[in-house]
């Protein structure tokens, strides 16, 4: 998540007052800084409409060599997916696949986001990886950072047919829910510390993982944070971790926030969980 978000809580009395509070949760930049072919990697655009007719943008990364298997990559809060594909952009040369979506009003997707409509935009992009030929009949992983950690893992909860297809979720950074966050974030401000309560109460709660994460049992869950992480804390991955069903992992590093797999050790780690748990 960006600092911008946490610092825009300073005026949250204000924001709150005059508009609907989970706008708070997205900050959305349509300027694309990149495309695939900068990094060497080979891809096609991927174009999508919602069931309420809203035009979605992503990437489809081709592996190298036989695939794999499929990675369904959810980004953070803020920018788009031309900056979130330094996460993801080392996989394809390991054999995966990889589908990233922008969210509504993210990049070239059309929209404003907002929740539960973005979780509609998470449903569109996984409906078509399943429609997709060049996933069908492999291994399909949804990995998610922060808040795309956060809308992956309560849709997987959420719908059966997806736990049903998916071979394994990893969640890099995710908070326990919208509403402790922002408690949080709060909190470490005196003009708001005294409000932290009261205001935090305002931010809808109802899409947060720790409703529903138990439901994802038994598919095989990998939760990661980082104990340095200044954004989000790692309490909030242990708490989603203890309310989570077998079989489950925790990963405690070091480093900035969604910053994982910009170091090898944690590269290879994936790498390692996404083989033992493929079919």
């Amino acid at each position: 998540m960006s600092r911008c978000f946490f610092r825009n809580l300073l005026i949250i009395p204000f924001a709150l007052s005059l508009s609907g509070c989970a706008s708070l949760l997205f900050y959305p930049d349509r300027a694309m800084r990149l495309t695939p072919d900068a990094l060497g990697l080979k891809y096609e655009d991927v174009n999508l409409v919602t069931p309420d007719g809203i035009k979605l943008h992503g990437w489809f990364l081709f592996a190298r060599g036989a695939p794999r298997g499929t990675v369904f990559f959810l980004h953070g809060n803020a920018q788009n997916i031309s900056t979130h594909i330094y996460s993801v952009a080392w996989l394809p040369e390991k054999g995966y696949q990889v589908f990233l979506l922008d969210y509504r009003g993210y990049g070239l997707s059309d929209g404003s986001p907002g929740l539960p409509e973005v979780l509609t935009d998470v449903a569109t992009g996984f409906q078509w990886l399943l429609s997709e030929p060049r996933v069908a009949n492999r291994n399909l992983f949804l990995v998610g950072q922060s808040l795309g950690a956060n809308l992956g893992a309560y849709y997987a909860g959420a719908n059966p047919e997806a736990r049903q297809r998916l071979t394994a979720i990893v969640l890099d950074a995710p908070f326990a829910s919208y509403r402790e966050i922002t408690r949080d974030k709060l909190a470490q401000v005196p003009i708001t510390w005294p409000l932290q309560y009261p205001l935090s109460r305002l931010m809808p709660d109802d899409y947060s993982p720790i409703k529903n994460i138990a439901e994802i049992s038994p598919l095989p869950l990998l939760i990661i944070c980082s104990e340095t992480d200044d954004i989000v804390p790692a309490r909030h991955s242990i708490a989603l971790f203890e309310a989570a069903g077998e079989p489950k992992s925790l990963w405690v590093t070091e480093g900035f926030h969604i910053a994982t797999f910009g170091q090898e050790k944690n590269r290879q780690r994936l790498l390692s969980f996404l083989e033992e748990h493929g079919r």
